[in-house]
């Protein structure tokens, strides 16, 4: 009877091992095509790096950084053999061992050992769908089988470990490496390792940021299979259990370029369409991050600093807080999920408020105290009988900072602030070739996206005067030529309207004086007898040369106050010429361009300026130098010379009327640096702000670190030129040649006005 019962058994197993044996032979014709893996070819984010290499910015849907199995660090290969596939160096694709321990198994950890080989969740990710069937068992064994056959061990293991998803848009454990920790693969510990090996089971359930507990409970379980396995020592062990791991915030962005990754991103665009998001194209821009973050820094410092002299516009919300005290921590973290950070300048939910104190929480759970200074930006807010609208109150919703004490620099403290209005922008260039340095297009990329650097068209102020006296010097201008800083007057037949009479900024008049000293001081007075002697149509035809579009300055006397418009590329593009010595010179961004495989696509030309870029004379240029090292040393920007103790230093304030627009463009020969600032929707920044003011304390931060261990290197003496009296002239200007004196000093112009003059002084009415 028995032996019976056993034949039938075997009879049954045979049976049955010809039933799938049968299924096998059927379903392997109708294995799909593995060509997308012997041909391997991901989808890889467009990276945007530094000219040094750091990772500025990505773009795509899928976080990638496809590295070669030898580059992938032995450590971070062993951590993923060890808790998904220690033995696959030994079987074909399927381990038939690990089946059958798996089956046996009844530790929850031990039933994922050896069920799905590495192979066959490379079968799975790329061509079955996840559901829990027989019938898709049956097709991934066949096709790990497949890919056995047709890759080695190695390119099996480096796909899975650059295709495989790993949360937070993470694709592959060198992108893993980055958004977790923040830092490159190959400087991977232990028990960094651990962690990452951990996340392909269920990235959401065993996120370190999401689920930190768990995370770390499954991290500690694959530090023992690594020992297990041969792949660490016991020290090793246990150090790597001891590791606290610093992970990087979810927000943390390694380097504030957001406007200028964007730029890039766009000419990339244009280039290769939608495969630029997928080809792993990585971009090398002409800046470096460090210098980058400077430019970020000074120009948030400038307008926050502008900032704190507005009047308080009030909380940004109000939250009903509850009586509860257990209640109040999630309802504070509710609140504040409307009003993320602003990089330092944090929001919080206030907790109690009176005039000489503010206690409020913030989105991490810290509670802050604000007495003293820090309360001086809400004073109006905080008046017991202020207006009830922008009242500071408990479940008020305001912004913190912590700033420098004014008496003690050194310490910080909290203060109140307030989300700028005010705009900004900030653009430096290597005068040399056109390479871009830095590039920041406004306070907050997150709130909006539009670029000041390249598409804000405003009024250029006093800082176009350079270009005016550019022009004048090609008329027998000298910087010694005497012109009247006299009051003008424009009467309503002159206008063909009403009276119109311009002003200094300052409301002085210092008479007769020579040109040097009149750029100095920005004499308005001085630039309209300039410009109204060398002719409106010859100075629109001459700043042409410097990239400006003769269409956005029309030919009037208005424009000798900057009233045309620009963008403060423009702007930096023109000072180059200056401080070149005559060139122009075209942005750049753009270093070099590689494939995923590090395959050079293009690389920028290096760029040297010629005679065929020269667009005015050396000497022109040398000349405007000088004048504009008069601005620096002695005039509306001297505290640039103070501060950073260099004459080498050159530019120009810019103020608008109205104080709409502040200026400060400048240079040495090594970099030029433009700022700006003012209101999306033009309106006075203050009374007493000014160019110099608002925009050269950002230009002087920026310089003191682009300049730190730059030689002083003041531009050569080209021909052509030479010095009488301690002034410079064209030779040909040094005697009686030349415009010496112009002999205006009535109120007018001489002559009466002509059309376009009318029209000119009626724009400027107007404005």
């Amino acid at each position: 009877m028995l032996a019976w019962l056993l034949g039938l058994a075997a009879a049954g197993g045979v049976a049955i091992l010809m039933l799938v044996a049968l299924a096998l032979a059927m379903a392997y014709p109708n294995l799909p095509d593995i060509s997308g893996l012997t041909d391997y070819r991901p989808k890889l984010p467009l990276r945007v790096l530094s000219a040094e290499g750091q990772l500025l910015a990505e773009f795509g849907d899928e976080r990638r950084n496809f590295l070669p199995i030898r580059e992938i660090p032995k450590v971070m290969q062993d951590a993923v053999l060890a808790i998904e596939d220690a033995r696959f160096y030994q079987h074909g694709g399927v381990d038939y061992l690990g089946v059958i321990r798996a089956g046996l198994a009844n530790v929850s950890e031990s039933r994922s050992q050896g069920a799905s080989t590495i192979t066959m969740q490379v079968a799975r990710n790329f061509y079955l769908s996840t559901e829990k069937t027989l019938t898709r068992k049956i097709y991934e064994i066949l096709l790990a089988l497949k890919i056995e056959n047709a890759l080695s061990k190695e390119q099996i293991l480096e796909i899975y470990m650059n295709q495989i998803f790993l949360g937070h848009r993470a694709y592959g454990f060198a992108a893993a490496c980055e958004v977790y920790f923040g830092r490159p693969i190959q400087e991977i510990t232990i028990a960094e390792a651990a962690m990452l090996a951990g996340l392909p089971k269920a990235p959401s359930a065993y996120n370190p940021i999401n689920n930190p507990r768990r995370a770390t409970i499954r991290q500690q379980y694959i530090i023992e299979r690594m020992l297990e396995n041969g792949y660490i020592t016991e020290e090793q062990r246990d150090a790597a259990k001891a590791q606290k791991l610093r992970l990087r915030p979810v927000n943390e962005t390694p380097s504030h370029a957001e406007f200028v990754t964007e730029a890039a991103r766009q000419l990339i665009y244009n280039q290769y369409g939608d495969e630029a998001y997928t080809r792993g194209l990585n971009v090398y821009l002409t800046l470096k991050a460090e210098e980058q973050n400077v430019a970020y820094r000074a120009l948030r410092r400038g307008i926050l600093n502008f900032e704190r002299r507005q009047v308080y516009r009030g909380p940004e919300a109000y939250a009903d807080l509850p009586g509860n005290p257990a209640d109040l921590d999630s309802r504070i973290a509710e609140a504040l999920n409307d009003h993320p950070a602003n990089d330092e300048l944090l929001a919080a939910v206030v907790l109690e408020a009176s005039p000489k104190k503010v206690v409020a929480a913030l989105q991490s759970g810290e509670t802050v105290t604000i007495t003293g200074e820090g309360l001086k930006p809400a004073t109006s807010g905080l008046a017991e009988n202020g207006n009830p609208k922008t009242r500071v109150r408990r479940g008020a919703i305001i912004r913190v900072v912590k700033a420098p004490l004014a008496a003690k620099p050194s310490q910080e403290e909290w203060t109140i602030t307030q989300l700028p209005v005010v705009e900004g922008a900030f653009v430096s260039l290597d005068p040399r070739n056109g390479r871009v340095r830095a590039m920041v297009g406004g306070f907050d990329y997150a709130k909006s996206k539009f670029n000041h650097v390249t598409q804000a068209w405003r009024q250029p102020g006093s800082s176009f005067k350079p270009f005016i006296y550019s022009a004048a010097l090609e008329k027998g201008f000298t910087p010694s030529t005497i012109v009247n800083d006299a009051p003008l007057f424009f009467d309503a037949s002159t206008t063909g309207s009403q009276p119109w009479e311009p002003k200094n900024y300052d409301g002085t008049f210092d008479g007769p004086l020579p040109l040097r000293r009149a750029l100095a001081k920005s004499k308005n007075m001085v630039s309209i007898r300039v410009l109204n002697s060398i002719g409106v149509h010859y100075a629109q035809e001459w700043i042409t040369r410097f990239g400006f579009e003769a269409e956005k300055h029309p030919a009037y006397l208005t424009m000798a106050l900057g009233a045309g418009s620009v963008t403060p590329m423009q702007m930096a593009q023109g000072y180059a010429v200056f401080a070149n010595g005559g060139h122009r010179v075209t942005p750049q961004l753009i270093a070099k361009l590689t494939d995923n495989k590090g395959r050079l696509l293009y690389e920028a030309p290096q760029l040297e300026v010629g005679e065929d870029s020269r667009v005015i004379e050396a000497r022109n240029a040398f000349l405007m130098t000088s004048l504009l090292q008069e601005v620096t040393r002695s005039g509306t920007a001297a505290r640039a010379q103070a501060q950073l103790k260099r004459p080498d230093i050159y530019g120009k304030t810019g103020t608008t009327n109205d104080s709409m627009d502040a200026w400060f463009a400048g240079y040495q020969q090594e970099v030029v640096a433009v700022v700006w600032m003012g209101y999306d929707q033009p309106k006075k920044l203050g009374d007493r702000e000014t160019g110099g003011g608002l925009s050269l304390p950002i230009w002087i931060e920026y310089m003191s670190q682009a300049l730190k261990g730059v030689p002083v290197s003041e531009m050569a003496v080209p021909e052509g030129v030479v010095n009488r009296n301690g002034e410079w002239y064209y030779d040909e200007y040094t005697g009686t040649a030349g415009v010496r004196e112009l002999s205006q000093s009535e109120g007018k112009l001489p002559g009466a006005a002509s059309e376009d003059e009318k029209k000119s002084i009626l724009d400027l009415f107007k404005r």
